[in-house]
């Protein structure tokens, strides 16, 4: 392809290593993309708030896709620019169907990621879960509410966890029970945890929407990523690019896989033009 206008990366598992680090000779290759005009972005499931970690080893603060799509975040400023949300009465519909499809792998408990206003809003305020809820990384904040009231409001991501099945035998079990035109569901990490989202809301509405905003064309767009909330972006883009460390059906939609993350594989494939 010709040199990319937009580069849009996922974050675990693609741009940082297994120690959260950006390798500095993705840095440099960031750097120079940028110098040459090229936009580059954040493409994540990340909630907002989760990101200034990640930008902080870079020089860039552009507009991201948080949230798996949900969410278009301004980090320059620190604005929500865009949200999409999936209604209370959607996620009681789910709610319902993952209860009776884990009913004899140990059931299921839920939290939900609330939009808010800022990435530094009270982390008790935009992630509430209930009160038997098993977290899957490192606990950043939260608060406790009882189902229905995490159940209550609108919120960009609904996650579903079970600590005794792989997201992949969740999904194989709940997928086929929820019509996507009510909701979308996918997962990015191998533990027991879905995420779900509005319908038609994926990172390729968000990148799509950033090639808008910055006037590139589609085919001068490419994409990284290494997990199934990638894939939608992968096949958006005119170049998709799965790691080395991917899964499976990630790679088999790339037009590429590159090096690990912890081998830089971003920086391998974009210094072909920077």
């Amino acid at each position: 392809m010709d040199t990319p206008l937009l580069v849009a990366s996922d974050i675990d598992g693609t741009l940082v290593t297994t120690t959260d680090r950006v390798p500095a000779r993705l840095r440099d290759a960031i750097s120079r993309a940028t110098a040459a005009g090229t936009e580059v972005a954040l493409a994540t499931g990340r909630p907002h708030r989760w990101i200034h970690e990640v930008l902080d080893q870079l020089t860039i603060r552009p507009v991201c896709v948080t949230s798996n799509g949900a969410v278009l975040y301004d980090s320059s400023s620190d604005r929500v620019l865009a949200s999409h949300v999936v209604e209370p009465e959607v996620m009681a519909e789910v709610h319902d169907v993952a209860t009776t499809a884990l009913a004899e792998h140990g059931g299921v408990t839920i939290a939900a990621e609330r939009v808010g206003v800022s990435s530094f809003d009270p982390p008790e305020d935009v992630f509430v879960v209930e009160p038997d809820y098993n977290h899957t990384w490192e606990e950043q904040g939260f608060g406790v509410l009882s189902t229905d009231e995490v159940l209550h409001m609108p919120a960009v991501k609904m996650i579903l966890r079970n600590d005794s099945l792989t997201a992949a035998q969740m999904y194989a079990l709940i997928r086929p029970h929820v019509d996507e035109s009510h909701a979308h569901i996918t997962y990015s990490m191998n533990e027991g945890l879905l995420e779900v989202a509005a319908p038609g809301v994926t990172k390729a509405l968000g990148v799509a929407t950033l090639a808008e905003m910055h006037g590139v064309d589609r085919n001068r767009t490419i994409a990284f990523g290494d997990m199934p909330n990638d894939i939608e972006m992968l096949t958006w883009v005119s170049h998709g690019v799965a790691m080395a460390n991917a899964a499976d059906p990630v790679k088999r939609v790339a037009d590429e896989i590159t090096g690990t993350n912890n081998d830089a594989g971003v920086a391998q494939v974009l210094e072909r033009w920077f």
